[in-house]
Parts: structure tokens; C-alpha cells; sequence
């Protein structure tokens, strides 16, 4: 699989397993690599781009070798999406000092709006190749 970007996500978090659910059903292009960030995937790629080991605040996306996190990663995804989902692609012309405040304030709250899970999301036979492993060729070119 020809993949460039990583997508990190709060494994614990309700919202976010849901919307990995979301780009996974959407992504027809399998261009996103998912994995949690506590598991040894994302722990390691934390580490690698200068992030605490305890960092949830934000959703991580790394494209060829570049981290973005809060409202940029989030709208960097939706312009991969199929269906009308890049259509919300040019609010990244907003001012990041407007985006990411209404980004934060959902994600401080999401897990009592939302919910956690007793423990990380784990894929389905049919997604094992659509998460992070240490194995995948992509860590050999960033690992």
C-alpha cells in the first residue's frame, strides 16, 4: 500500500474511534495508515516528532515526514475523503488562532460528552492492514 500519510488517534477516546471508523469507510483511496497513539506505533512516532509520550490533546497526522496536529490535521484529512468531505478543505484559509480554539474546546470535552473506552481500539480482521504496525515498510523510511 503506497501510503504517505499516518493518522494517530486517542484509542481511548469515543469520538475518536468513531471517527477512524469515519476516514477508514471514506478513505476508498487507502491513503491513511490509523493507529493509536498509545500503543508502541504511535508511542514511537511521538517520540520521533518531539511529542510527549502523554500527548491526547490533539489529533496527529504525519504527511511525508511533516506533523500536523488540531484543526490542520483534521481538515487535511477531510480533503482526502470521499463524498463531499473536501468541500471543508479551504477553512484551512482560516486563521489557525480561529480554528484550533473551537477544535480544543471539543476535544477537552470529549470524553465526557463522548465517552472512553476501557482500552485501545483495536482493528478488525478485515482493517488489520489499514493500521500502523513496526512492520510496515513506512517505518523503515521515517523509523
Amino acid at each position: 500500500m503506497p501510503t504517505a500519510s499516518i493518522l494517530l488517534f486517542d484509542g481511548w477516546c469515543s469520538l475518536c474511534n468513531a471517527s477512524v471508523d469515519f476516514v477508514l469507510k471514506r478513505d476508498v483511496k487507502q491513503q491513511f495508515l490509523v493507529g493509536a497513539i498509545q500503543q508502541p506505533e504511535g508511542q514511537q512516532l511521538l517520540h520521533q516528532f518531539g511529542l510527549p509520550s502523554d500527548y491526547l490533546a490533539t489529533l496527529v497526522l504525519i504527511e511525508n515526514d511533516t506533523l500536523y496536529l488540531g484543526s490542520t490535521a483534521a481538515l487535511r484529512v477531510a480533503k482526502k475523503l470521499s463524498g463531499g468531505w473536501p468541500l471543508f478543505y479551504p477553512l484551512i484559509l482560516v486563521p489557525k488562532w480561529l480554528r484550533d480554539p473551537v477544535y480544543n474546546w471539543i476535544s477537552r470535552h470529549r470524553y465526557r460528552w463522548f465517552g472512553k473506552e476501557a482500552s485501545c481500539r483495536l482493528p478488525t480482521e478485515a482493517e488489520k492492514d489499514r493500521f500502523l504496525t513496526t512492520q510496515h515498510p513506512i517505518f523503515n523510511r521515517i523509523g
